[in-house]
């Protein structure tokens, strides 16, 4: 670990009226986890007591303590997933990367866990890898799962992936369209919002296709940290009521046009995503 790193951090928080997880968020940007002799030189530095410090970095699901693999796998064994045989898919992704949950493989490839609930029970057994939900999955899924992986499953064939396309949505405050034709993303009008995370202020376009994470910022925004979204036509905050149920940051919802609600994570690097369209007239 590179201490000189750690202290930098700390410098820049010290006149900032940032708190404890500020600094740990950009710990963990750096080293992918929280080193304990990250932790001991905040305490030191800080003035606050190594156990309180503890007792952040574990509350929060978003830290860890422990070096993870490049991608993470998580199972999830809430009780509809697990009636569902969910406990027999844990095992056989236990068995096939040879390690137990909550352990990393020797490559550092992948970090096996298991989390009680991932909030889509209708569709269990649900397993999520690195942002991205496989619904109703059964122990011959595994080993495709894990492939795709490897693969990178952030690479999306815009053009032949069924899982991928279109949609318009609107502000939940003034209704207002947020596509935006002028910024094109993936080849199509692009979803413009305002963005703000410290002291910086600037346009977000996001791709309109579901499916694809391509973005275009004004700035470059730290991994892990979290962004704020407005309306760029009435200026109000977009804010819902519920949290990520990977990383714990908040959702934000977005009308979709026809109906339903559309819900993007506002922690960058996360790629949780949810589309509800429930009350859609088809």
């Amino acid at each position: 670990m590179n201490v000189e790193v750690v202290h930098n951090i700390l410098h820049k928080h010290q006149n900032a009226q940032d708190g404890l997880i500020s600094i740990l968020e950009d710990i963990q940007s750096q080293f992918g986890y929280l080193p304990a002799e990250a932790l001991k030189i905040v305490a030191g530095e800080s003035g606050k007591a190594l156990v309180d410090i503890y007792g952040v970095a574990t509350f929060y699901k978003s830290f860890s303590l422990k070096p993870r693999g490049k991608h993470l796998i998580s199972v999830c064994l809430g009780t509809a997933c697990h009636v569902r045989n969910a406990p027999v898919i844990g095992q056989e992704f236990e068995r096939q990367l040879g390690v137990k949950a909550g352990e990393t493989t020797e490559d550092w490839e992948f970090t096996l866990e298991r989390v009680n609930c991932l909030g889509a029970c209708a569709l269990g057994p649900i397993v999520v890898v690195d942002g991205h939900y496989f619904s109703k999955v059964n122990t011959a899924k595994v080993k495709q799962i894990i492939d795709r992986a490897r693969r990178g499953l952030d690479k999306v064939e815009v053009k032949t992936d069924n899982r991928v396309f279109p949609i318009g949505v609107r502000c939940p405050r003034c209704n207002h369209s947020l596509m935006d034709s002028k910024h094109l993303i993936d080849g199509l009008p692009s979803i413009r919002v305002t963005a703000s995370y410290d002291r910086m202020h600037g346009r977000l376009s996001l791709s309109s296709l579901y499916g694809s994470y391509n973005v275009s910022t004004e700035y470059v925004v730290p991994d892990n940290a979290i962004v704020n979204l407005f309306c760029p036509h009435c200026h109000a905050m977009f804010s819902g009521s519920s949290d990520c149920t990977i990383c714990e940051a908040p959702l934000i919802p977005m009308i979709v046009d026809g109906g339903g609600m559309l819900q993007v994570c506002s922690r960058n690097g996360c790629k949780n995503h949810m589309l509800d369209l429930s009350g859609i007239n088809i």
